[in-house]
């Protein structure tokens, strides 16, 4: 039976589940042991035909095969229920799902033993799109004598040969919805769909429906891939990306504000957080992870319609690290975008700067873009999870790759072994000015 919480009570939003898919691995164990001992993912791309590109590795997510098997431990129906919908699923939507289902595993719930309409899901993706092979069947079907495509033929020769659910596949809110279908998840539910920023936005939406007690337990996720032959010549013809220029080995590309950086290496991934009321958690016995304490979400675009990256990252920062009543040096380590473009490590370094200020030169900078690239929206929570087990086994992951520090650049890069501290922010923002910040404490018990 469904109940209403007062609003004046202050709800203190914890963490009690995680789940992911990497290229480091389906794990949280992986992920964590490749982190800490420095091994990058950066690997020849084999999704699709690289010949004709000038980029020849990236971070697949190798580990995730779409298997049933690769979505972890599942009730009976719940795994009835997925190998049935796996047909209409993109790659995005399965690793979303199966995020989810590990982040429900670890968090400890069982079918049933929850209140439906009190757990909902908010869920970030990038903008999906259709894979060639969709509609090579029906673009053939349509050509005409000379072998040029006939747009009169479409209706009669191409549609029919698509297959009926094809836009099922690549809905941006379809992981949302599979997920919420399998669990039986009936409270607030909304999908995100801003690029990279799309994690730090879903934790920041999933906290407040739990604050304003419209929900007691929430899925924050996001899933993404920049592996994919139309998003990868996207890429290639917008942003600056790493293609092998120069002597560095593909496992040296991405390198987070190091001098030689040539730009942001590609990948692919999901992570989900379940996020919960404390008292709620406490009541089922629940294991925490840590604690939300602030998030922000900001945009900025100057008069001259380019974003403004550096403002509104610190924008961000500022609001969440306010939100959480935290102050600069409180902050135990820093978990940066780190995308490894020349310009967008210059601009988030500043940001730093600006927000921390003589702090900036003590408090240790992560990026685990270093080992796995650009996720796009799967990026964040990924980063999010890294942080949160760096403060359960009480020591930082290197920042990968970074050997010669930017003068345009002056964070201070994260060693193994450095102390992870107490409470750690983690930002991200789009090439359009949309930046999402959230700021979260580790668990002390009491």
């Amino acid at each position: 039976m469904s109940h209403v919480v007062s609003q004046s009570v202050e709800r203190r939003v914890v963490i009690t589940g995680m789940g992911l898919v990497s290229p480091l691995g389906l794990t949280l164990d992986d992920l964590w042991t490749n982190l800490v001992e420095g091994r990058s993912a950066v690997v020849p791309l084999e999704s699709f035909p690289c010949s004709g590109l000038p980029l020849t590795h990236a971070a697949e997510a190798r580990c995730f095969t779409g298997h049933i098997d690769d979505f972890g431990t599942l009730p009976a129906e719940c795994k009835k229920a997925i190998r049935k919908g796996l047909k209409v699923m993109c790659r995005e939507s399965q690793m979303a799902v199966a995020a989810a289902q590990r982040a429900l595993h670890d968090g400890g719930f069982e079918p049933g033993a929850h209140e439906p309409e009190r757990f909902g899901c908010v869920f970030g993706s990038d903008y999906m799109l259709t894979l060639p092979e969709d509609f090579t069947a029906s673009v053939a079907a349509c050509r005409d004598g000379d072998g040029q495509f006939a747009f009169g033929q479409w209706a009669e020769h191409g549609l029919p040969l698509l297959n009926p659910l094809w836009l099922l596949k690549y809905l941006p809110n379809m992981p949302a919805s599979h997920i919420a279908i399998y669990n039986d998840l009936r409270g607030p539910s909304n999908s995100i769909t801003i690029r990279e920023a799309s994690g730090h936005l879903a934790i920041g939406e999933a906290t407040m429906t739990i604050q304003r007690g419209a929900a007691d337990i929430m899925l924050a996720g996001s899933t993404g891939t920049r592996i994919h032959p139309m998003k990868t010549v996207h890429a290639l013809q917008n942003e600056q990306v790493a293609t092998g220029n120069g002597s560095l080995p593909p496992t040296a590309w991405s390198r987070p504000f190091d001098k030689a950086r040539t730009g942001m290496v590609l990948g692919e991934g999901a992570a989900v957080l379940v996020l919960e009321d404390l008292e709620h958690a406490r009541r089922r016995g629940a294991r925490i992870h840590g604690e939300v304490i602030g998030h922000a979400a900001r945009a900025a675009t100057r008069h001259d319609a380019v974003n403004a990256r550096r403002e509104v990252l610190a924008m961000a920062m500022r609001q969440a690290l306010a939100g959480a009543g935290v102050v600069a040096d409180e902050v135990g380590h820093i978990h940066a975008q780190g995308l490894s473009t020349v310009a967008g490590d210059r601009e988030e370094a500043a940001a730093i700067s600006d927000v921390f200020a003589v702090s900036t030169a003590s408090i240790p900078t992560v990026a685990a873009k270093g080992h796995f690239g650009n996720l796009g929206a799967g990026s964040g929570i990924v980063e999010c999870i890294g942080s949160l087990l760096a403060m359960q086994r009480g020591e930082l992951f290197p920042l990968l790759n970074h050997e010669t520090t930017d003068p345009d650049c002056p964070v201070r890069p994260a060693c193994r072994g450095d102390a992870p501290g107490e409470v750690f922010l983690s930002s991200a923002v789009t090439p359009q000015g949309q930046a999402g910040s959230v700021v979260i404490r580790g668990w002390k018990a009491t």
